[in-house]
């Protein structure tokens, strides 16, 4: 099975930058579509960004033009580039994938990022 693995969480400054990775134990990345999802404490996990396996993104209002997905399909990793943070980025951050054939999702265990008031 594929396993989901987050790191680069940590503190940030408000206006200063994080970039999370998620790591997939196996082979074919760019055969799943790639998310990174948040939940704020007391807040339901809601969608940052998603990438599919075609490289179309799309992004949540609250971080277009802050935040970046990417692909590296050979290190079988997908990248959050998190810019211009800001407190309510506050959350723990899940990486996501989902086959694009079977339809089988897999989630990471999380990473906190905590951005100063």
């Amino acid at each position: 099975q594929i396993h989901l693995a987050e790191s680069g969480g940590g503190l940030g400054q408000p206006g200063g930058s994080l970039r999370l990775s998620c790591g997939i134990s196996g082979i074919g990345a760019n055969f799943y579509h790639m998310g990174w999802y948040r939940q704020a404490p007391g807040n339901q996990r809601e969608w940052v960004a998603i990438i599919t396996r075609t490289n179309v993104t799309i992004y949540a209002n609250s971080v277009k033009g802050r935040f970046t997905i990417a692909r590296a399909n050979a290190e079988n990793t997908v990248y959050l580039q998190m810019n211009d943070l800001q407190p309510e980025d506050t959350a723990v951050y899940y990486c996501k994938a989902k086959h694009s054939t079977t339809g089988s999702e897999y989630w990471g265990q999380g990473t906190q990022v905590t951005v100063s008031s």
